[in-house]
């Protein structure tokens, strides 16, 4: 423990707030910065660690603290190291200084998404250590890049290498996110993901006239389809006990075309953010687009930037020992849990798309959601509240 602000700070708060103020945020982040600072944590542990590159500049660190029967599938505890970007401007504390105020409400980009976690993995196993315990089975913790555009260099391509296959990852613990309650939120799944766009080419012209088959009577058309598509699971997440995750988002996030007021295009370009409920059947929803689109007139064309796949959410059952241990754990704890699908999108897919069961959670409850927001922090009681509860979550785990 050190001194700060005239009291005795915590250890894993000092470590924490030295990683906070490493800035790993986008576009084109320095990784080298957080790779040097997790590997003086892993020396400090006496735990041997390993950087991976799958590409360029983009490294994956795993710590690796080896059990008595290594044979047993592993447990994998995930972070990420970027940060998404910020408005200086906007927040009151510098975002890269973990400034902490007089109530113990550190500032920072990452301090809820996700470098707390990070962290709180380490000082549980710093704890471990010094208490002199053993584990029959390996603990891995992973450092990945890129989770915040897509992991498309971090885990979505590690979980296809040698490398990963080598860890033996039995189940995986990753980030999920803060509660606004008492209680804290266990996601169990993830909805597919589809950005796409749909280009609507027509007859151009003066502006005076009325054509036809217009690029934007077809953008009508469809843009009307997708707004109705969402009105009705806005209605079904008013009317019922439903969540986020557990509807399917529409959103119009660009439109492009047009150089001239008096001057008809000859297209219009629209995109959508869409995230499938898990319910949903991927080639049916597509199909249906696909109509929608030839219902519009020709010269219309559906395109994937980002096209996922269903991924079957993890089980929680007596089947799976790893939610038995966890909800165990829970109980014991006397602490209250919701199940919930992620209404965002994380690193677990990924693993899970393995058959890997993973579970997403943040130990961080009565606290404003800020993730990706100005003025994220995360107080010091909370962040150490975690670390306790994180020491015996993944203790079960181990032993399972």
């Amino acid at each position: 423990m050190i001194s700060s602000n005239n009291c005795i700070e915590h250890e894993a708060v000092t470590n924490f707030r030295e990683y906070l103020r490493i800035p790993s945020v986008h576009p084109n982040i320095d990784y080298s910065k957080c790779v040097e600072f997790i590997l003086r944590q892993a020396q400090s542990l006496s735990l041997p660690s390993n950087v991976y590159y799958m590409a360029p500049g983009k490294p994956i660190v795993i710590i690796t603290w080896t059990g008595q029967k290594p044979e047993l599938p592993s447990i994998l505890l995930n972070s990420h190291m970027d940060v998404v970007p910020v408005y200086p401007d906007k927040w009151t504390y510098k975002p890269f200084s973990a400034h902490k105020d007089i109530n113990g409400d550190i500032y920072a980009r990452g301090a809820q998404d996700m470098k707390c976690i990070g962290i709180q993995y380490l000082e549980a196993i710093r704890k471990y250590r010094r208490e002199k315990l053993v584990f029959n089975r390996t603990i891995h913790v992973s450092f990945v890049p890129d989770e915040e555009i897509g992991g498309f260099f971090g885990m979505r391509i590690f979980v296809k290498s040698p490398e990963f296959l080598a860890l033996n990852v039995g189940f995986a613990l990753d980030e999920g996110m803060p509660s606004t309650d008492n209680s804290f939120t266990l996601f169990y799944g993830e909805r597919t993901c589809w950005h796409l766009f749909i280009k609507c080419m027509g007859t151009p012209g003066h502006g005076s006239l009325l054509h036809d088959n217009t690029a934007g009577e077809k953008l009508r058309y469809i843009i009307d389809k997708f707004m109705d598509w969402r009105d009705c699971e806005k209605l079904r997440l008013k009317n019922s006990d439903l969540g986020p995750g557990d509807v399917t988002s529409v959103n119009l996030t660009i439109i492009e075309g047009g150089c001239q007021i008096n001057v008809v295009p000859p297209e219009f370009t629209v995109y959508f953010d869409v995230r499938l409920a898990v319910e949903v059947n991927c080639d049916i929803m597509e199909n249906v687009i696909k109509q929608w689109c030839k219902e519009a007139g020709e010269g219309v064309i559906l395109e994937f930037t980002e096209k996922g796949c269903h991924v079957e959410p993890t089980k929680l059952n007596d089947e799976n020992l790893y939610w038995v241990a966890l909800k165990n754990q829970f109980d014991k704890m006397n602490l209250k849990f919701k199940k919930s699908i992620f209404p965002g999108s994380t690193d677990s897919i990924f693993i899970r798309e393995l058959g890997i069961p993973a579970i997403g959670f943040s130990p961080i409850n009565n606290t404003p959601i800020r993730l990706h927001d100005h003025n994220e922090f995360l107080n010091e009681v909370t962040f150490l509240k975690g670390l306790d509860i994180y020491y015996n979550l993944i203790k079960s785990l181990a032993l399972v």
